[in-house]
């Protein structure tokens, strides 16, 4: 029956392709989320996701403006349009950011204060509870390949050997995902805690 078992393997095969694309994918929105959370320096990430109603569209920043870090502690915002500064403003002052914006009727500057130990100490909690979130994001979708490969096992369209080494592929891109995100949270708590 060598047929059969080279038209089964092709389904665990493609199990595992949907599953790395989806763990990478959340790896890349964790990385994303982790430039929102601020660190010892200015990031232009702080803004850039910003939404402002531009026209009556609800449009992000950084495609209204160009958007700069002149100096360690400072964000630099210049729209193309002068008639958006006031919006951006506002956006920002709405913003969970805690910053006032100062602008000049043609920029805006934020100038970033340092962070307190106290501040510090809040960012790093929110980094595990995000950090927290995506390992379960990478677990949510174990949990869900395995169920397939389970499925197929159990529909006797791969065997049990099959299935088995289906999962343990699947717990090893589990472990691979996940030391991605510890390196990552790693590295933005140093950054949150460097003074």
């Amino acid at each position: 029956m060598p047929s059969g078992s080279a038209q089964r393997q092709p389904m665990i095969d493609d199990i595992i392709k949907e599953c790395t694309s989806k763990m990478k994918a959340a790896v890349a929105v964790f990385e994303t989320d982790l430039h929102g959370i601020r660190g010892g320096r200015a990031s232009t990430a702080l803004v850039e996701r910003l939404h402002i109603d531009y026209y009556g569209t609800e449009t992000p920043v950084k495609n209204l403006a160009t958007i700069s870090t002149p100096e360690p502690m400072q964000i630099l915002i210049r729209p193309f349009d002068k008639s958006a500064v006031k919006s951006i403003e506002k956006a920002i002052r709405e913003s969970d950011i805690n910053i006032n914006p100062q602008s000049d009727g043609e920029a805006i500057r934020l100038n970033m204060p340092p962070l307190t130990r106290e501040r510090r100490q809040e960012l790093v909690k929110v980094l595990h509870k995000r950090t927290e979130e995506a390992r379960v994001a990478i677990r949510n979708i174990r949990r869900h390949n395995n169920d397939d490969i389970k499925e197929f096992e159990k529909e006797k369209m791969i065997s049990e050997d099959e299935s088995a080494g289906g999962q343990e592929d699947v717990q090893k891109l589990t472990d691979k995902f996940i030391a991605e995100i510890e390196a990552l949270s790693a590295r933005k708590e140093k950054e949150i805690l460097e003074v």
